[in-house]
C-alpha cells in the first residue's frame, strides 16, 4: 500500500504531465473546438484549460478575421541583430533604401516614416513594431488553423517573412508543408536555409540569418502563438 506521501507525489507527477500536454493542445467550449494558448494572444475564449493559470481555451474569432499576435522579445532581439540599426535612410546590401531596423522606404527619403531623422533606437523600435504587424498578420493568415506553433516558431516565421516578403512566404514550400501536417521543426530546418539568395547571389549574412531563425524556431517554449484565433 502506498503511503500518503507517495500517493501525493504520484498525483503531482501526473498533474504535471497533464499540464504540459494541455499547453497549446486541443480543447472545447460547449461543442466549439479551440486550442489552449496564452490569454495574451487569445482572440476569443471561454473557460480555463488544465495547466498554467494564464492559459485559456481560445476559440475562432466570430468576425472571421484573425490578427497575428505580437512577436516575443526573442524575435525582436533577433530581427534587430539581423537588420542592424540605421539612423538615417541608406542603401541596404543590395541597394534598397532602408532605415531603422530594416524598414524598407516606400517614398523618396522615407517620407512615410512618422519620426524625424536621425532616428533614435527608441523611435526605430517603434517603427519596427509597426512594420511587423503586416508580417504577423500575414503569417497568421497563411498558416492553417490545424497547425499549432509556439511563440518561438511563430517568431522565426515572422522574421523570415519580414526579410523575404509576404508574397514569397505565402507561396513557399515551407508553408505548404506545414499546412500539409509535416513536423514543423523538420520543415523549418529543411526549408529556411534555402532562402539565402539576394540579387541571385548567396549572401553570407542570409546564411547566418536563416541558421539563427532555425535555432529560434527549434527553441522550446510553453507559450503558444498559432492558431491565434
Amino acid at each position: 500500500m502506498f503511503s500518503n506521501i507517495a500517493l501525493v507525489s504520484l498525483i503531482a507527477i501526473a498533474l504535471q504531465a497533464f499540464q504540459v500536454t494541455a499547453v497549446n493542445g486541443p480543447c472545447t467550449v460547449g461543442s466549439t473546438p479551440g486550442v489552449c494558448i496564452s490569454t495574451t494572444t487569445c482572440a476569443a475564449g471561454g473557460g480555463l484549460c488544465p495547466g498554467p493559470t494564464d492559459f485559456t481555451c481560445c476559440l475562432p474569432a466570430s468576425s472571421g478575421s484573425c490578427n497575428g499576435p505580437t512577436v516575443n522579445s526573442a524575435t525582436i532581439t533577433a530581427i534587430k541583430g539581423f537588420e542592424g540599426f540605421v539612423a538615417s535612410p541608406a542603401p541596404d546590401p543590395i541597394g534598397l533604401p532602408t532605415v531603422g531596423y530594416g524598414h524598407l522606404c516606400k517614398l523618396s527619403g522615407c517620407a512615410e516614416v512618422p519620426y524625424s531623422f536621425p532616428l533614435t533606437t527608441t523611435t526605430a523600435s517603434a517603427l519596427l513594431s509597426s512594420d511587423l504587424v503586416e508580417f504577423q498578420n500575414c503569417v497568421a493568415s497563411k498558416v492553417s488553423k490545424s497547425v499549432r506553433l509556439n511563440a518561438n516558431q511563430y517568431g522565426a516565421l515572422v522574421s523570415w517573412s519580414f526579410n523575404v516578403g509576404c508574397p514569397n512566404m505565402s507561396s513557399s514550400t515551407l508553408i505548404k508543408r506545414l499546412n500539409n501536417g509535416e513536423d514543423p521543426n523538420t520543415v523549418a530546418a529543411q526549408e529556411l536555409p534555402k532562402w539565402n539568395l539576394a540579387g541571385g547571389q548567396v549572401l553570407p549574412g542570409l546564411v547566418t540569418r536563416r541558421a539563427a531563425e532555425v535555432k529560434l524556431f527549434q527553441t522550446a517554449t510553453s507559450v503558444g502563438a498559432l492558431p491565434a484565433c
